[in-house]
């Protein structure tokens, strides 16, 4: 058995249901398919963590099949059975799944509860990247962006992080950037907007504060 958890991404359990998943007898939701033309079996049920437990099972003798997950196995055969598991999985993180760049679901949640708003992907290219926007304005109060961190000048090695660009007072953004947790609006008009680090550092209380600040000057 394997487990698969896809990057960025949250299960839709309405898009779980109607792409055929059920609930098994432990209560977890499973799908089974035949692949490479009913030789295999393949079994995949959601865990709590909304990634996939993967189970192949050889339906010519009811034994489990493992070398589509060895790195380096090799063959032809081998070779194919690996593209037909990767593109159940696929199709399935496609269809079953909806962009999600937060840790956990908290943060959107929130925002969802308070305002009404839904995170908006807009852009192909960078599916990792949304806003939220008021329903009546149309205006943005919230960009989420991810960025390597040598574009924003931090320091220590490169990596990447999500950044939330919030808008704010002309006036009070002086005082608020400190270079570390909150900085000047990345990919923004920087005298209105700021980023901050989503890297738990800044508390929740205090993000949320700051959105509904932001939500207030999208009127």
């Amino acid at each position: 058995m394997a487990t698969v958890k896809f990057e960025n991404k949250r299960v839709n359990m309405s898009k779980l249901s109607q792409f055929g998943f059920e609930p098994n007898q432990g209560g977890r939701y499973q799908f089974r398919t035949l692949i490479m033309q009913g030789q295999f079996e393949l079994t995949l049920t959601l865990n709590v963590d909304d990634g996939l437990d993967t189970e192949l099972t050889d339906t010519s003798t009811g034994e489990a099949y493992v070398l589509h997950l060895a790195p380096h196995a090799q063959g032809q055969f081998v070779g194919q059975v690996v593209q037909a598991y990767q593109n159940v999985l696929h199709k399935i993180e496609q269809d079953c799944y909806d962009n999600d760049v937060f840790k956990s679901s908290q943060e959107r949640n929130l925002i969802k509860d308070l305002y009404g708003d839904e995170l908006e992907f807009l852009w192909s290219k960078f599916p990792q990247n949304a806003v939220w926007r008021r329903a009546d304005t149309h205006k943005w109060y919230g960009a989420l962006l991810t960025v390597t961190t040598d574009k924003l000048a931090l320091p220590g090695a490169t990596h990447t992080v999500t950044v939330l660009d919030l808008r704010a007072r002309p006036n009070d953004l002086a005082a608020l950037i400190d270079g570390q947790h909150y900085l000047p609006g990345y990919h923004m008009n920087k005298k209105h907007w700021y980023s901050i680090v989503l890297d738990d550092t800044v508390p929740l209380a205090t993000i949320m504060e700051r959105v509904g600040d932001s939500y207030a000057l999208a009127k």
